[in-house]
């Protein structure tokens, strides 16, 4: 399918060529005219289902009325905005709150822009607080693309081609305190840095005594331990943070997505005051780390009244009971199925995980597919319940064979229904018709140039 939007081509020639292919080939290509909450209305009046949320970016769904209205008397106030020499009021007030809200020790922020840059600070601050060099991360992560981030990953997917990353960085297996603890024993590591709930890697949780054991094993060997909240913070779990479900007091903790209202983009990284004080220790370091768009008016705001709509609608509670329903719903839908494994997650970040058919009718199908690119059994799922069913979403990038199910915070049971009956008759599809797997093989083999 080649795309005809008038604005495609120019976007490939001057953007990036293979992200118009790709879309065209998941026939995604189309044209947005309006965006409200979960409902998005396509240039010629097609209503689809946002089951993404941005990567949970929108967890109060999409263009917030109320966040809009704030950031048009932040614009009419002509107020300052970047002057870079004074003290923004705002990132003061904002700071003050999210570190109330997170707890614990943590007390101080630096703000940034996205959450990749907020991990950039996070390996900063602690290298610096140490004085050692070492970083721990765990297998399935993902933490950003920059360089330092991606040093911060397993596998070479996201890293090949862009040449050496951070030297003195490891990676341990989610879940396994007895690999934590060895690799902690050597006293290098300036920090654990891990994912609460790792997101890309299938929505995996951990053991309930995982993350406070991982606390009290960082504390006794001096290394510092970062939770990486991009997409689990903001109430996506249910609490402010997922850290809240296991009692853990982390000495960082990255937050940016769902921060911005989806509108101006915000990062944050909140520390204890010793991490904090290490770096901004004189006046000679009063500049030490900073970012030049990271504490505009504009973002500031955004994130201020993103932080009063979840609070004032209750976004974390409605969440965590819409998101049970969904699971519960979905487990029964889908319980019959041979491909079908299980439903995970919490609040409203859930995953689908399928497996590899043991039938052998399916299993030709299913291992052709796997042959041309192990991701596209579950494009196929995403490129279906796009174009038959109405419904954004998109598999994990560390793991294919889970479809994510994290629409905003503010669907209703109307939506969870829908997509419940979507994703029911798809699969169905896939067990019973081979006219489901001969147009998904062909899909596939036109992937080969892509």
């Amino acid at each position: 399918m080649k795309s005809e939007q008038p604005f495609a081509q120019q976007y490939a020639d001057h953007v990036n060529p293979q992200w118009v292919r790709l879309l065209d080939l998941l026939e995604m290509n189309v044209a947005y005219r309006h965006c409200l909450g979960v409902e998005l209305t396509t240039v010629d009046g097609r209503r689809i289902l946002d089951f993404l949320s941005g990567y949970c970016v929108y967890n109060m769904g999409h263009n917030h009325p109320a966040i809009i209205a704030a950031l048009k008397a932040e614009l009419d106030s002509n107020g300052p905005s970047m002057l870079q020499n004074h003290v923004p009021q705002l990132a003061g007030v904002l700071a003050e709150r999210l570190c109330r809200l997170a707890g614990g020790r943590l007390a101080r922020v630096a703000f940034g822009s996205s959450g990749s840059e907020g991990v950039e600070a996070a390996i900063k601050f602690s290298r610096m607080h140490t004085g050692r060099t070492g970083m721990l991360y765990c297998d399935g992560a993902f933490h950003g693309l920059t360089c330092g981030a991606l040093s911060l990953m397993g596998g070479s997917f996201w890293s090949d081609g862009f040449g050496p990353m951070l030297p003195d960085t490891t990676a341990i297996p989610f879940n396994d305190l007895a690999a934590l603890d060895k690799k902690l024993a050597t006293k290098k590591f300036a920090a654990f840095i891990v994912e609460p709930i790792q997101s890309e890697a299938g929505i995996v949780l951990p053991a309930n005594d995982y993350l406070r054991e991982a606390e009290r094993l960082c504390r006794r060997s001096g290394t510092l331990l970062v939770l990486d909240e991009v997409q689990t913070g903001m109430y996506r779990t249910g609490p402010f943070l997922a850290a809240h479900h296991y009692g853990v007091e982390p000495d960082m903790v990255v937050m940016a997505k769902a921060l911005s209202g989806g509108l101006v983009p915000v990062g944050a990284l909140l520390m204890t005051e010793k991490v904090c004080d290490s770096v901004f220790k004189s006046l000679k370091s009063a500049m030490i780390h900073t970012s030049t768009f990271s504490e505009n008016s504009l973002a500031m705001r955004a994130a201020l009244a993103s932080l009063d709509v979840m609070a004032g609608e209750k976004l974390g509670e409605r969440g965590t009971a819409m998101g049970r329903e969904l699971r519960d719903k979905l487990q029964a839908a889908l319980s019959g199925y041979e491909m079908f494994q299980e439903v995970r997650g919490i609040g409203m970040m859930s995953g689908i995980k399928f497996r590899a058919p043991r039938s052998l009718k399916l299993k030709v199908a299913f291992e052709t597919f796997k042959a041309i690119h192990p991701g596209m059994f579950g494009q196929m799922l995403v490129l279906r319940l796009f174009r038959d069913k109405g419904f954004i979403t998109q598999i994990c990038g560390n793991d294919f064979m889970v479809l994510k199910a994290s629409p905003p915070l503010v669907a209703t049971t109307e939506h969870i229904d829908g997509f419940v009956a979507a994703i029911k008759d798809i699969v169905d599809s896939v067990h019973t018709s081979d006219q489901a797997w001969s147009e998904a093989i062909g899909m596939a083999r036109r992937t080969m140039n892509i």
